[in-house]
């Protein structure tokens, strides 16, 4: 069950012309105070926040979880994220080609080798050219973008731009 109701700016690509705005919590008008405070009446205070298993959004606690909690589900997006390296395989065969590589983990070096357990004020300002304000930096690191994903849809500031062949990028 979503904990709240994406907004509409959330939603990108395809999943716009299918929105469908209907759900348990959006058919009750909850909140998501709402849905916590069922959720803690039934015994399910600890219902974690949902996101994409391979959301480049996440944080190192986020990370640590599903390396520590689920096996499976760590080995997964390590082998997604070595899969990634190169770009979209669609977009290569085009000629669409990705300048770099690809990773989830936000230190740019694969995941099975992030930095998820620890790191330091200094090693994330080495990493960075320039941190307006470094608490909110470790912050961030730490606990992942604000908001985190939705079922529906990421919530990354990223703005889609359609290319020549109706492609997203």
């Amino acid at each position: 069950m979503p904990l709240q109701t994406p907004r509409p700016s959330e939603v990108h690509g395809e999943e716009a012309s299918v929105w469908l705005n209907s759900g348990p919590s959006i058919d009750l008008n909850w909140s998501r105070a709402d849905c916590i405070r069922y959720l803690s009446s039934i015994g399910l205070a600890d219902t974690p926040e949902s996101s994409c298993l391979g959301c480049p959004f996440h944080g190192n606690q986020q990370w640590r979880n599903i390396r520590d909690t689920s096996p499976q589900e760590w080995a997964d997006v390590v082998a997604f994220d070595a899969a990634i390296r190169q770009g979209n395989a669609r977009a290569n065969a085009s000629g669409n080609r990705l300048l770099g590589q690809a990773f989830l983990h936000r230190s740019r070096v694969p995941l099975s080798q992030a930095p998820i357990d620890h790191v330091t004020a200094a090693e994330w300002a080495a990493r960075q050219q320039e941190i307006d304000d470094p608490a909110a930096a470790v912050e961030e690191l730490e606990n992942g973008v604000a908001g985190g994903c939705s079922p529906w849809a990421c919530r990354g500031e990223v703005e889609l731009v359609q290319d020549d062949f109706g492609l997203a990028s």
